[in-house]
């Protein structure tokens, strides 16, 4: 389950004839307020996303809310110089790509997180998963039509795969919807699997799919039940998944520590194991004090933009 962006979700409301303008800094130069990338959705009533604030962002919504009046999929290319003209002291220089977003040709927004490949058609910005164009600049000729580039995501999200969907599960997903975090998130109880944005899993399933984790995936363990606990966590350390996280006190960390060596697992993939979870430092039971010290150990570990 990939996470929708505030820029994304309002976009989408393409899909439902509300005319949307999309903003998208397609690179900078020297000192800017965001990087190559990042998105800001405009309606005429309403916006989401950010592209840095200040006078280029009230040009910026300014240049969205005229394109409406245009066909969808109308675009034009917008060279701003962050110097006195726009009262910003940055010093730096951003490329934006103004453009109404198609409904007809949309379905890129579910990769959001993704390098996109885009090109400039006459009447429309076609866009595929990719990487393999050139970078757009921010100084030169702009782009017109026919131009190809990559368009960079705006940040890199981190993996995470949550097993779990009680109290304290529910608050680390409302704790991590708006970060730049790509949230799985599994139950095995038929009840929990049914709230919003869980994926009903059986356990062999939820034991299977971990094996599957790559070295940038955090795990997060919290579900109903010690023993389902123990297997997620034995496949976890089993996997090269970059961070294990097990919910639970002192006790159980020692008990499923105990388990594992007895099981063959040695120190170094013992010491793997994360419990209890959440940045040290932050105490308390509460299941939003939980959430809010994990979301803050994630960021901590997230690779960088």
């Amino acid at each position: 389950m990939t996470p929708v962006s505030d820029w994304a979700a309002l976009a989408l409301t393409a899909a439902q004839d509300t005319p949307v303008a999309l903003v998208t800094i397609l690179a900078t130069e020297g000192s800017a307020p965001r990087g190559a990338g990042t998105r800001m959705a405009v309606t005429r009533t309403a916006l989401a996303g950010t592209i840095g604030g200040g006078a280029l962002e009230l040009r910026a919504i300014e240049q969205a809310r005229a394109i409406l009046d245009l066909a969808p999929g109308r675009w034009r290319v917008q060279d701003y110089p962050l110097g006195p003209l726009l009262g910003q002291c940055c010093g730096g220089r951003v490329r934006l790509l103004v453009e109404r977003v198609d409904p007809a040709a949309s379905g890129w927004i579910a990769h959001e997180g993704e390098a996109l490949i885009a090109t400039l058609a006459d009447d429309t910005v076609r866009r595929v998963p990719g990487d393999a164009a050139p970078l757009p600049s921010a100084r030169g000729e702009r782009p017109a039509a026919g131009a190809r580039f990559v368009e960079p995501a705006d940040v890199r999200r981190l993996p995470v795969m949550l097993f779990g969907a009680g109290h304290v599960g529910r608050a680390i997903a409302r704790a991590v919807a708006r970060l730049p975090i790509a949230l799985a998130w599994f139950d095995t109880r038929a009840a929990e699997a049914g709230f919003p944005g869980v994926m009903p899993v059986a356990e062999d399933q939820a034991v299977d799919c971990i094996g599957e984790a790559g070295a940038e995936t955090a795990m997060l363990i919290l579900t109903h039940d010690h023993g389902l606990d123990y297997r997620l966590t034995a496949a976890a350390l089993r996997s090269a998944a970059g961070f294990v996280g097990l919910i639970g006190s002192a006790t159980k960390r020692a008990r499923f520590l105990s388990r594992l060596a007895a099981e063959g697992f040695d120190g170094e993939a013992r010491a793997r194991l994360t419990c209890p979870i959440g940045l040290p430092g932050i105490t308390g039971k509460e299941p939003d004090v939980i959430a809010i010290a994990v979301a803050a150990q994630l960021l901590a570990m997230r690779p960088a933009a």
